[in-house]
């Protein structure tokens, strides 16, 4: 059973530069914290246990980064909430040098305060846009990317100028020759901004998966979708049975499907780019 959660408990929080609130709270339903902004769960880091990973769409994009090869990872975040994927590979890959590009300084300076990083984590936290601030990286980790994670909202959505096909090449120059995009996509019925989104991404990077629950993925419910992209063959060999084993059981497409799902689709450009659609109070499931 979750922790019920006291109202009148004044817990750590911060007013963010878009004007929302931002908060840690003890989590109601297992171990660990969670970051609440304007009252949507946005994260969930568990400082005893990195490797827990709560929220379903995190589960899928720790399962992909388990498929990369062995060793140390180079890592570019774009909006990492709480920093719970890069706490992940920091206590997954020891050694991994990774940079996280965040636009809320007020946010950034709570996490840091009271959800420290670990003792030795080689996460730099550079404060801007997130298209920005990949244009500024040290000429250094130009294709050196082992890994690249878009997740970027700003209140309740993705900024449109981050999902554009000049933005997605603008990450491939940093990609290594065998490096994986992964991205988070929120939509809802029918999926038309997520077919854009494969479509788009497709473009730059043709070897494409996603991965999300089948209910969502069909387009029936408001959810995630994790687009996983590379330039060489995705690793994903053991991803469909480790996906239905849960704990969060979900669906792998690839091939076939994928360019079933993007048919028809537009490829967004800057010109005609929008934000993702607001999500709804279901998209965090427990």
């Amino acid at each position: 059973m979750g922790r019920p959660r006291t109202k009148d408990i004044e817990h750590p929080h911060t007013r963010l530069d878009h004007g929302g609130i931002a908060r840690i709270i003890p989590s109601e339903f297992t171990s660990g914290f969670e970051l609440i902004i304007d009252d949507t769960p946005q994260s969930h880091v568990d400082l005893d246990d990195p490797t827990h990973l709560h929220f379903e769409y995190v589960v899928r994009m720790g399962a992909v980064i388990d498929q990369l090869p062995a060793g140390p990872l180079t890592a570019v975040h774009l909006g990492a909430g709480a920093l719970t994927v890069p706490r992940y590979i920091d206590a997954t890959r020891p050694g991994s040098r990774q940079q996280v590009i965040e636009w809320e300084a007020p946010l950034a300076a709570l996490v840091r305060e009271h959800l420290p990083l670990p003792r030795g984590a080689s996460i730099r936290i550079r404060i801007g846009d997130a298209r920005e601030g990949a244009r500024k990286l040290p000429a250094a980790m130009t294709r050196a990317c082992d890994l690249i994670v878009s997740d970027v909202y700003s209140g309740a959505q993705t900024p449109a100028h981050l999902t554009s096909v000049e933005f997605y090449t603008e990450l491939r120059t940093l990609l290594a020759p065998e490096g994986v995009l992964l991205v988070n996509v929120a939509d809802g019925p029918g999926l038309a901004f997520a077919r854009r989104q494969v479509a788009t991404i497709a473009h730059v990077l043709p070897e494409v998966a996603l991965l999300a629950d089948t209910q969502v993925l069909k387009g029936r419910r408001f959810g995630n979708l994790v687009i996983a992209a590379s330039a060489a063959p995705l690793p994903t060999e053991w991803l469909p049975r480790m996906l239905a084993a849960g704990p969060h059981p979900a669906k792998i497409a690839q091939d076939a499907e994928v360019d079933a799902f993007a048919k028809g689709a537009r490829i967004v450009t800057d010109a005609d780019a929008v934000a993702s659609p607001k999500p709804d109070s279901s998209l965090f499931l427990r």
